[in-house]
């Protein structure tokens, strides 16, 4: 049987991430400059590029300053667990799929929904606003018991 994380690898995950964060270039974390220069690879994730600024002269990789930075999950978990949520799995079914622990599974899900969540932005009603209307028992219709007088 094949598992889902046999046909991802860490070099496309990476280049994902890379594509989807510098579209424009590679910049700094921290002061945003684009004056940066390649600094190796990192020792444990070989795909995982180092960055040192020229400008601000700090070191930066990847996953710097990202929801995906130390986390003890690779980052192919991470993508195929945001995968999984777009195909509205439980966390459950995503422990089973990605054969990692159901609480990982409840910690990772609630972090990327928290971070979607943070980066929508704050919608602006203009113009005429319009509501349904609204239909609010004052009563008691159908419970003749209840409004009946007392002695």
């Amino acid at each position: 049987m094949i598992n889902i994380k046999q046909l991802v690898n860490d070099e496309q995950c990476y280049q994902f991430i890379r594509q989807r964060r510098w579209p424009d270039g590679v910049s700094c974390p921290h002061c945003q400059s684009q004056q940066v220069e390649g600094n190796g690879n990192h020792q444990k994730q070989i795909a995982r590029k180092r960055y040192r600024c020229l400008a601000c002269h700090r070191g930066f990789d990847d996953l710097t300053l990202t929801i995906f930075s130390g986390h003890h999950q690779p980052l192919k978990v991470w993508i195929l667990c945001l995968y999984f949520m777009g195909l509205n799995l439980s966390n459950q079914q995503i422990a089973q799929e990605l054969d990692i622990n159901k609480d990982d599974v409840q910690k990772m899900t609630s972090q990327l929904r928290e971070s979607i969540f943070a980066r929508l932005p704050v919608p602006q009603l203009s113009g005429a606003v319009e509501a349904d209307e609204v239909y609010v028992v004052a009563g008691h219709k159908g419970n003749p018991e209840a409004v009946k007088k007392r002695p």
